[in-house]
């Protein structure tokens, strides 16, 4: 086993982070898939709980089995490097808040619907839980997206995104991981769901939710990372995502929903863009995405 881990660690971290989280929501729901709202809204905490093991224990397990002791060293050096230039901070906390911002203010001009969560009537129904008030909703909504920061980020970045580079360059890492992260997130989602599939049939929902901005938004963090070595850097990133999601995101449901997510997603493509472009890196994504996929 320990040989096997050894020779595919990549594949083995998915497969122990999808197998720990899966396994743990499995345990804890009550009932029906997709869930109907009441119960989801009772059970979210421990669904939650229950997706953020695996990551972590998944990330530990093989750096611990790869690297030993010098390894959990090296893994710990880089969760707490916090010494890197302010420019990557304001990267990690404002990337996800300002596109978020843009794409709102793009889809406010044809309806109402695409209005932020903070800003809905009804905000306090943006999260699955009783939030009371705009406050605590946006506590919530904070402490939500930093244990999703920090509890996955100890897998994705602290361990496979530095063993995928070893073997392949930022924008293919970006983007493997990147889609499976989201499909990572699929029984949770799916479970969750119900009401905000509307008329939208469920596959298409789905798979625009999961593989439409995760992927260019974990191409940004693979970027960040690169340029920082800060496990902390991305923990941050992700949290700025998560919760910026759940306070500036849309509460559209349906069709909707679906072309808020592939707005959003366009957006994040354009930064990433943008940014290859501004380092000189467009070149060299587009020709190592050919060098990993397409036949010589």
């Amino acid at each position: 086993m320990i040989a096997f881990l050894r020779k595919h660690p990549a594949a083995s971290y998915f497969t122990l982070a999808f197998a720990i989280s899966w396994a743990g929501v499995l345990a804890v729901i009550p009932g029906a898939i997709p869930a109907p709202p009441v119960e989801a809204e009772r059970s979210f905490v421990f669904v939650y709980l229950a997706m953020l093991a695996g990551p972590p224990i998944a990330g530990l397990v093989m750096t611990a089995v790869l690297g030993g002791r010098d390894g959990l060293f090296d893994y710990r050096a880089r969760l707490l490097r916090w010494r890197v230039p302010i420019r990557w901070y304001a990267a990690a906390l404002l990337t996800a808040p300002l596109v978020l911002t843009v794409t709102a203010a793009m889809l406010s001009l044809f309806s109402s619907d695409f209005a932020p969560a903070l800003l809905s009537p009804n905000a306090d129904a943006a999260v699955p839980v009783h939030a009371g008030n705009r406050s605590s909703f946006m506590m919530m909504s904070i402490l939500v997206g930093t244990g999703a920061g920090f509890f996955e980020e100890l897998g994705w970045t602290g361990f496979v995104i530095p063993e995928m580079r070893t073997r392949y360059g930022v924008v293919v890492t970006g983007l493997s991981v990147g889609l499976l992260w989201g499909a990572w997130h699929f029984l949770a989602v799916l479970w969750g769901s119900a009401s905000s599939f509307g008329s939208m049939p469920i596959p298409l929902f789905m798979f625009v939710a999961l593989f439409s901005f995760l992927p260019p938004y974990r191409v940004l963090m693979a970027w960040v990372y690169e340029r920082t070595g800060s496990t902390l850097v991305a923990i941050l990133m992700h949290a700025g995502l998560t919760t910026s999601m759940l306070l500036f995101g849309s509460t559209a449901t349906g069709g909707a929903a679906v072309v808020y997510d592939a707005v959003f997603a366009g957006v994040l493509w354009a930064v990433v863009l943008a940014s290859h472009a501004l380092r000189g890196g467009a070149h060299r994504g587009i020709a190592d995405v050919r060098r990993r996929f397409l036949p010589n």
